[in-house]
């Protein structure tokens, strides 16, 4: 490689040799030192004694390439493959003839079950923690659904076995479903995908994640963080049927329903029609049973009021009353006859005092009433001579002339 000694920087007029940039790139990248990652191999290619292959992140889509000289592959422990889950002492290495960027690594180890079961309960107690475990945060599931949502591998068991049983209790549920890859390094991804995508849809009334089983490792993206909030943030019921008894994932322990199979999912979410029926029937007959008893009593009570005396005979009533109101008749008139005598007194008196008053009485004592032009005469000079004048006596009255006044005998 030719050698350069320039150190002034890069202009239009003074370009650098791209042989001096690539070396420049180079000598920054040798003063990096090195780094433990993890990561899962994607491929692992052995060729001369050297190995090339890609190391993937294992929750985000970043890959990088990695070569194993073969002076490091003969003093690593173990046999590596594609899909293994691996710790690796990698180091920059920047190859300037061809302008590419490896790691090269230095050292590989497989990550051992005791790391991945330390880790899963890291991340086990901090999901508790967080009350994604609690029971109140369960929903219940529907009583009928009418659409499912199942997300599992295409052309799987385990989806065969939710439809079968699940169409056999009942045939008009309907299902909707979204293939996933239910293992592997894209498992964890299509799945939380899948959920979101069924969480999103109005009319899907429960979610069934199902898988038939496997391996611990071939379970975990069913305990991939991302995965285990997603299934615990979403709206619609969530079942977990991914069938391991013994190392249950962490998607058993947020699902609203953790069931042990697939097919124990289709008997949880999906009621029985034969049952049902049976049931139905069942709650009818206690029905007529309790309102034929409760009719029953009614009537029993019913006769044993009609048969008590007081409704037995009906006429002890009027009887019983016949007495006192002949009573009550007999002072009624004898209270009114002595109403009326007191008012026959009462009149006799008001008209003797009327006839007393009266002017009838005077004129019957031989007295007259003088009126002239229809008013009583009192003095002499209302009735000048010839004024015409009605004199009232006390059997009718007389028509008459003033002849003039005369003086009172007694006057002076």
């Amino acid at each position: 490689m030719a050698a350069f000694t320039t150190e002034a920087p890069p202009t239009l007029e003074a370009p650098w040799p791209v042989a001096l940039l690539a070396t420049k790139i180079k000598q920054y990248v040798d003063r990096l030192g090195t780094a433990w990652v993890e990561g899962e191999l994607t491929q692992w290619n052995v060729r001369g004694g050297n190995v090339y292959g890609k190391l993937k992140d294992l929750e985000l889509d970043v890959t990088v390439s990695i070569n194993v000289w073969s002076s490091v592959a003969s003093r690593l422990d173990g046999d590596f493959t594609q899909g293994d889950r691996v710790i690796a002492a990698v180091k920059p290495d920047y190859w300037v003839k061809g302008g590419t960027l490896s790691m090269q690594v230095y050292d590989l180890r497989h990550v051992g079950l005791g790391d991945l079961l330390e880790r899963l309960e890291r991340l086990k107690r901090q999901l508790a923690s967080e009350g994604l475990f609690d029971v109140s945060r369960k929903q219940p599931l529907p009583f009928l659904p009418h659409l499912i949502g199942l997300v599992t591998g295409k052309d799987s068991d385990a989806e065969k076995d939710v439809k079968k049983n699940a169409l056999l209790r009942w045939p008009a549920v309907q299902f909707r479903t979204v293939y996933a890859a239910v293992q592997g390094e894209r498992s964890a991804a299509e799945v939380t995908a899948a959920i979101r995508q069924l969480d999103d849809d109005p009319e899907v009334d429960v979610i069934i994640v199902a898988r038939g089983g496997g391996d611990f490792q071939n379970l975990l993206p069913f305990s991939d963080e991302t995965l285990v909030r997603t299934a615990a943030a979403t709206r619609t019921p969530l079942v977990s049927a991914i069938g391991h008894e013994n190392d249950r994932p962490l998607l058993d322990e947020v699902a609203d329903l953790r069931a042990s199979t697939p097919t124990d999912a289709a008997k949880r979410v999906v009621p029985d029609v034969a049952e049902e029926l049976v049931r139905v029937q069942q709650a009818r007959t206690r029905m007529q049973q309790r309102i034929t008893h409760q009719i029953s009593i009614e009537i029993d009570r019913i006769a044993q009021l009609r048969s008590r005396p007081a409704l037995a005979t009906t006429s002890w009533i009027v009887d019983t009353r016949a007495e006192e109101i002949t009573r009550y008749v007999a002072r009624g008139a004898e209270l009114a006859e002595r109403t009326v005598e007191r008012a026959e007194t009462s009149v006799r008196e008001l008209a003797a005092r009327l006839r007393t008053l009266s002017p009838q009485s005077t004129l019957d004592r031989g007295y007259a009433i003088v009126q002239a032009g229809g008013h009583v005469v009192k003095q002499t000079d209302a009735a000048p001579h010839g004024t015409p004048l009605v004199i009232t006596l006390a059997d009718g009255s007389l028509d008459a002339v003033s002849a003039g006044a005369h003086p009172r005998p007694d006057a002076g």
